[in-house]
């Protein structure tokens, strides 16, 4: 027993005002974006009805004499619903029908329309909703503890009761004194929350530039928020009834997490932590990275410390970006020369990231690390048994509670390779397991999630963006150091890529390729270079087209288009950026690889829009291969500096927003100030 006082407790009362009052607001905004989601519904609804009603009635109604007024659609008809009994040739019961038909077709469009985000048409309603939203997703990012803070203020109900009645101090019995350090701790969280609610101003200025920015944020609010139209026996896959009821029934705690989830991301990431040991083979573009970062923010609230990502070398980068932006879990690095002290802050804090290349050296520490949780992605990478990779694999994913498998391959019509994932996770299942794939994917279906983009992306198609940052090999490093030495800021440009497959980047592209072809997808690869393009192709298995490049007749890249458009199953077009990025139309292609960043930012968006245009059935997946160090990383940091600047200074334009090279910045400008900045960092 302890007696409290002091700010903690006198502070209580105004710290779970501030709580409700924001959690008011919450649902005040929350309503604001359903409200005019809804509006938008009934908009496009008013939109689609113009249908001829015979179509719909099939005749069996007297439509003359309403086409003779020129009453032709569903809206004729709604408009003039009270003018219909007195028409000639119109009697009462016939105009009661016509009425009942159009409503009906009204309700049914109404019903079944999702909220739908239209860029080509900037409609009032659109723009009001878009605003709504972008007002709803800064709040509950600025606070993003608000559920956490409501469950406390319900917690700690009788304590605040209390000194409303006038109490000044409070008789706590705990357990133990790091149970009572924990009541405090939260009384003061709470005490503290009055100063830290407060609703931002609404910002008045376009929001389309924002969503253009952002779409997939948006998207993912919509979703959340159940304005978008989702098949849920797509989102849930083969799982028997008893798994599903279990994986609904799970609350998942997203305290950790910094971003939202769509619903079939947070299904993922429920159906992982129900049934522990889990392989997620969701496309490539879903957000496996998010599902995954969910299931250890979950854990983490849950007292779990302890996390180990193993991935290829190649995405090491993005799985600690990814990390520390997502989520509030500290990332590690266990690869380089820094390995061993991130090792030991590991072990003190928590959450890492590794490779397959550092997995030995991990396992084989005298102070090896007992894992609550294991992230492997690349799964297919340990399909072969006899592997290095998969035999250093299997340790930390056997001692392991909870195994998170990853891969955007599809393997349903590779049985063996299934058998042997499914394996490192369920034994159970993989033994006595049927031959014929899809009787295997039933068989599995307690460890096995996959879902395809067409399936759970229902505002497709949409443009999905992933920086690809990557490490220099060390010959790109050779390469790379010369080129500066040499003053050449081309060569240099292009270093972290000759090297052919003893670069990162090389090995990027191609494992891209693979996985888009597995699905397949068309691919458009892009580069400044012809260099580049020229080495990228011969590297290519399968059906490449091109180069085509600048010295290319038109004709002739109109035949190189069409080849690669008509060709049957996957194939790949190479084209040099300037040529490829303006005036053809290569909707045939889903998957657009940008080998370096383009000093004119216009250029990207050119080339990105042959494929994410009209006519375009599939999302778009958009990756920018970047060296994480050298003169990728400072193209990007001066070009995002140069567009702060123009946005600062000139705010957001429709003329702005249509001309992206007015942030360009100078080829010899930003040439000149890089050269300097990396020969001074080599000490040339």
């Amino acid at each position: 027993m302890a007696v409290m006082s002091g700010a903690a407790i006198t502070g209580l009362p105004a710290g779970a005002g501030a709580v409700n009052q924001a959690a008011q607001v919450d649902i005040q905004l929350r309503q604001d974006v359903i409200h005019a989601g809804d509006v938008v519904r009934r908009s496009e609804t008013a939109r689609m009805i113009a249908n001829i009603l015979k179509e719909v009635t099939k005749d069996r109604l007297r439509l003359g004499p309403l086409e003779q007024l020129g009453w032709t659609t569903v809206g004729h008809v709604l408009a003039n619903e009270r003018y219909l009994s007195t028409i000639p040739g119109i009697g009462d019961v016939t105009s009661a029908r016509i009425a009942g038909a159009a409503h009906a077709l009204h309700q049914t469009t109404y019903d079944e329309m999702p909220v739908r985000i239209d860029v080509k048409r900037r409609s009032p309603e659109t723009t009001a909703l878009l605003r709504a939203l972008r007002q709803y997703d800064s709040y509950r990012t600025a606070l993003r503890h608000l559920d956490a803070d409501r469950r406390l203020v319900a917690e700690l109900k009788p304590v605040v009761d209390a000194v409303y009645r006038g109490g000044t101090h409070i008789a706590v019995a705990a357990s133990d004194d790091e149970a009572l350090r924990g009541v405090y701790a939260a009384m003061v969280r709470l005490a503290s929350r009055s100063m830290a609610y407060s609703r931002s101003d609404p910002r008045s200025d376009d929001p389309w530039n924002d969503f253009l920015e952002r779409a997939a944020v948006y998207f993912t609010v919509l979703a959340e928020l159940g304005l978008t139209k989702q098949d849920e026996e797509k989102v849930h896959g083969d799982l028997p009834l008893a798994i599903l009821n279990a994986v609904r029934e799970l609350e998942l705690n997203t305290d950790h997490l910094k971003v939202s989830l769509r619903g079939y991301q947070n299904f993922a990431a429920r159906f992982a932590l129900v049934q522990k040991r889990v392989l997620i083979g969701d496309e490539m573009g879903l957000g496996k990275t998010v599902e995954a970062l969910a299931v250890l923010a979950h854990l983490r609230s849950r007292g779990r410390t302890h996390f180990l990502v193993v991935c290829p070398a190649s995405v090491v980068t993005n799985w600690v970006r990814e990390i520390a932006s997502k989520t509030e879990l500290s990332a590690h690095r266990l690869h380089g020369n820094d390995r061993e002290q991130s090792a030991r802050n590991w072990r003190r804090r928590g959450g890492v990231a590794t490779t397959y290349e550092s997995l030995g050296w991990y396992v084989n520490q005298s102070e090896y690390q007992t894992v609550e949780c294991v992230i492997l992605d690349e799964a297919h990478a340990i399909k072969n048994p006899s592997a290095k990779r998969s035999q250093r694999s299997a340790w930390p994913l056997a001692t392991s509670p909870f195994a998170v498998l990853m891969t955007g391959t599809p393997l349903e019509n590779r049985v063996e390779e299934f058998r042997q994932l499914v394996g490192h996770i369920r034994p159970d299942l993989a033994h006595n397991s049927p031959e014929v794939a899809k009787a295997f994917r039933r068989h599995v279906a307690p460890a096995y999630l996959r879902r395809n983009l067409e399936d759970v992306l229902t505002e497709l198609p949409e443009r999905i963006e992933v920086e690809e940052w990557l490490p220099l090999s060390a010959a790109d490093v050779a390469t790379y150091r010369a080129a500066v030495m040499e003053g050449n800021f081309m060569a240099m440009r292009q270093a972290a890529m000759v090297g052919g497959r003893d670069s990162q980047k090389m090995w990027r592209l191609l494992e891209i390729v693979q996985e888009a072809e597995a699905n397949q997808r068309k691919v458009l690869i892009f580069s400044y270079f012809l260099d580049i393009l020229s080495r990228v192709a011969a590297h290519l298995p399968g059906r490449v087209v091109g180069p085509l490049t600048g010295s290319v007749p038109a004709h002739v890249r109109q035949m190189m288009v069409d080849d690669f458009t008509q060709a049957r199953g996957p194939a790949v077009l190479v084209s040099q950026i300037q040529a490829g990025g303006v005036g053809l139309n290569i909707q045939a292609a889903s998957v657009v690889i940008i080998c370096e960043p383009q000093l004119k930012p216009s250029l990207e968006e050119q080339a990105i829009a042959r494929a994410h245009r009209m006519g375009q059935v599939q999302s778009v997946q958009v990756h920018r291969l970047l060296s994480e160090e050298g003169v990728d990383t400072r193209i990007v940091e001066l070009l995002a500096e140069k567009r702060r600047l123009f946005d600062q200074f000139a705010r957001r334009s429709e003329t702005a927003a249509s001309a992206p090279e007015a942030y360009d910045l100078s080829d010899g400008e930003l040439a000149r100030r890089i050269l300097a900045e990396e020969r001074q960092r080599f000490g040339y």
